[in-house]
């Protein structure tokens, strides 16, 4: 679902002025300037701005807010559920009950100017394909693109994103490389982390030498490249009726980077077979001891 000039409707809280428009310039004052009573495509205020008017309307109309993430809206029917996630001015919707999704778009239609643009199967980068038995989301597409946006797309692939027992450091005496190109390559991949949890922690191991990347630093990223030319098919794969228990796993190594000797942690979660949330973070201070689980 689109919304058509959502940033045209929305009123502004700060006052906004802007400069008089080529060919409509009052003769009696052209030096004047205009304050706006409305949002305008540009405004940095836009978007909060319609976000503000759309949340207020869908909370009058029985919806409520996520609690963390405050653009996902719920509204509950006894057993039926429909959500509403909201992207600028791009709109998601879903429900246990069919009938929800068509009062829905009604309930829209009597207020803004929609398109319905159909079930949605390409999203923010997102390829998605619905089945009866499931949803599966990746972003072979967009592989494609970045294998050939920096000419590896006749690579040849390989089976990890970074061989085992890998350490990089900052390598001092190493040459360096293009700092754009670099930083526009690792920009890739974590646009890429969203559907691919399996290159993570290699993403984000080399994303901490973006400041003066070297040779060793660009073949890391490049190993990663690789991976992807022979695993562009992966994704994640969300089956019908599997539960909703959420199952959590964390781990950190021990004074793994080899900058400060800090620990990197990752967790991942899973609702019923559904991995839903992700991450690998190197952590705030250094570990002075570990704990092992022995048998």
């Amino acid at each position: 679902m689109d919304v058509k000039t959502a940033f045209l409707k929305d009123i502004l809280k700060e006052e906004v002025y802007v400069s008089q428009p080529e060919g409509f310039v009052n003769p009696d004052k052209p030096d004047h300037v205009y304050i706006l009573e409305k949002s305008l495509y540009g405004l940095k205020q836009a978007p909060r701005a319609w976000y503000d008017v759309l949340s207020k309307f869908l909370v009058k109309s029985g919806f409520s807010k996520g609690k963390i993430d405050t653009t996902l809206l719920i509204k509950k029917e006894k057993a039926d559920i429909i959500l509403i996630q909201i992207y600028v001015d791009d709109i998601i919707f879903g429900s246990t009950n069919p009938k929800f999704c068509k009062n829905f778009s009604n309930l829209m239609g009597s207020r803004f100017q929609m398109s319905m643009m159909g079930e949605m199967n390409f999203f923010l980068g997102l390829q998605v394909k619905q089945f009866s038995t499931g949803i599966f989301m990746n972003q072979s597409k967009y592989i494609l693109d970045i294998l050939r946006k920096y000419k590896m797309e006749n690579c040849k692939p390989i089976g990890t994103p970074m061989a085992p027992g890998t350490k990089i450091n900052t390598d001092p005496s190493g040459k360096s490389v293009d700092v754009r190109n670099y930083r526009g390559m690792i920009g890739s991949l974590m646009d890429l982390t969203s559907s691919r949890p399996d290159i993570m922690f290699s993403t984000c191991l080399c994303s901490r030498y973006q400041a003066a990347p070297k040779e060793s630093h660009l073949a890391a990223v490049k190993r990663i490249f690789r991976y992807l030319k022979g695993s562009a098919h992966l994704g994640l794969w969300y089956p019908k009726d599997t539960g909703f228990q959420l199952t959590a796993y964390s781990d950190a190594d021990h004074a793994g980077c080899m900058l400060d000797r800090k620990s990197t942690s990752g967790h991942v979660q899973f609702l019923g077979d559904k991995l839903v949330s992700w991450a690998s973070k190197k952590q705030l201070c250094v570990p002075t001891s570990t704990t092992k689980q022995s048998t």
